[in-house]
């Protein structure tokens, strides 16, 4: 396997696209990362099979791509990294949740090992960043996911917290602009249109929005 150091930021980029894809539960076609991805499904054909060559990850006809051992600890390691800045970000610079995914993205590549663990112990070791996904501990090991339903399943008159929130640059202006954010408490109000109470102020939000946000 290719040494972790060297590996270029294109191919971290994919290694972690497959992690999360994988983890949201569907199956990591070649189509869905480059969608995913914003490439063509051949640039995703190349790369998938450079990763197989270096033992990062392998495709299995009809079962999709998958990552081995190997390419799953280098996705976990630019998650972390991903995550920790959007928390450092978001609380320490003050910096828009819907803006820090960005501004992440240009830093996980370069961020050291020592400014990892510094981000990590004055943060106080969070365990989710601001959108409410899990942050890998310093040994790479996910927290357990919190359960979590979609806002769309509540009843009129149901009232919960949102733990998590998609971290989309198309969805997020839009949610943060309903103040639909981690750690909102929100109530639904009557379901038809699906409308939501925040501190007392009425807000009708779309479906799709109302898809995308997971509470508890």
């Amino acid at each position: 396997m290719a040494d972790e150091a060297a590996l270029s930021d294109a191919i971290q980029d994919y290694l972690k696209e497959i992690y999360k894809l994988r983890t949201d539960g569907g199956k990591v076609t070649t189509t869905a990362l480059a969608r995913r991805l914003r490439v063509s499904p051949a640039s995703v054909s190349a790369m998938v099979k450079k990763l197989a060559a270096l033992g990062l990850a392998e495709h299995v006809p009809y079962r999709g791509v998958d990552l081995t051992p190997a390419g799953e600890r280098v996705a976990l390691e630019v998650v972390r990294h991903h995550r920790l800045l959007e928390l450092y970000l978001a609380e320490t610079l003050g910096i828009a949740v819907e803006s820090v995914h960005a501004e992440a993205d240009r830093l996980e590549h370069v961020l050291s090992d020592e400014l990892e663990a510094r981000i990590d112990s004055a943060l106080g070791y969070p365990t989710h960043d601001p959108h409410g996904d899990p942050i890998p501990d310093a040994q790479l090991q996910m927290q357990a996911e919190r359960e979590v339903r979609p806002l769309s399943a509540l009843g009129a008159g149901e009232e919960a917290t949102v733990l998590r929130v998609p971290d989309d640059d198309e969805l997020l202006p839009k949610l943060s602009s309903l103040g639909l954010v981690p750690g909102r408490t929100i109530v639904v109000k009557k379901l038809r249109p699906f409308t939501i109470a925040i501190e007392g102020v009425d807000r009708v939000v779309p479906r799709k929005l109302a898809d995308a946000v997971g509470v508890g």
